[in-house]
């Protein structure tokens, strides 16, 4: 599959957020990563549908993957939609009704994703994996950038890797949290391809510089993929 690097608005600059963004998708993101936090499911709080709404009117053509890090997103989904989400995830975690919450998304006229903290096993996903559009592993515990990849991540990533081939799926492979330069050819070469990416592309230095030399980290390690 096609190796694609989403950037993750977490991390950028949230008074010129759509120069940012737009910085981030000419250096060759080609999805952008919104980070949805409620300060009760994670203990951060971000943005809701009005940021969404507005940054849609700045970048009309993007694919918007809306992350819900959130308690009930039921409640909310419609809004998310509505604001100009393209991709939904939600959490395995916080979802009492998994199924019904990614039917739900569907229903809305958006892709539907499925969300793992680290310390939740990938085969809690096995009921659902051939609904979703894709599979997010957190190789972070969620509510903030900047940390430190986990490396038994990676377990996870070749778990879903096999079982896609195995079952014959179609789900995509996401990874979000300490995707950077030094750790993203491990994160590929284990079977990830959308790679959301936020402090390693808007931390510190020129945006679309740093964008373009992490895909291009990404894409020779996917040459070195068996």
């Amino acid at each position: 599959m096609t190796i694609e690097l989403v950037p993750s608005i977490l991390s950028a600059n949230f008074a010129r957020l759509a120069d940012d963004a737009k910085a981030a998708l000419d250096g060759g993101g080609t999805v952008l990563h919104l980070d949805v936090m409620d300060g009760h499911f994670v203990p951060n709080i971000t943005i809701g549908p009005p940021v969404v709404a507005s940054l849609r009117k700045a970048l009309p053509d993007v694919t918007f993957d809306c992350h819900l890090m959130i308690e009930n997103p039921d409640n909310f989904i419609p809004a998310f939609a509505e604001a100009g989400a393209n991709w939904i995830s939600v959490h395995q975690e916080a979802c009492v009704h998994l199924h019904r919450t990614l039917q739900l998304i569907e229903e809305h006229g958006c892709r539907s994703g499925v969300v793992i903290n680290p310390a939740t096993p990938v085969h809690t996903l096995d009921e659902v994996l051939d609904m979703v559009h894709h599979v997010l592993v957190m190789s972070v515990n969620p509510g903030f950038g900047g940390q430190r990849f986990i490396p038994w991540s990676l377990n996870k990533i070749k778990t879903l890797a096999e079982v896609r081939e195995t079952l014959g799926m179609s789900y995509r492979i996401e990874v979000d949290g300490g995707v950077a330069v030094d750790t993203v050819g491990d994160i590929v070469r284990a079977g990830a391809e959308l790679l959301v990416a936020g402090n390693a592309v808007f931390g510190r230095g020129d945006i679309r510089e740093n964008a373009k030399k992490l895909l291009g980290a990404a894409r020779a390690a996917m040459l070195t993929r068996a």
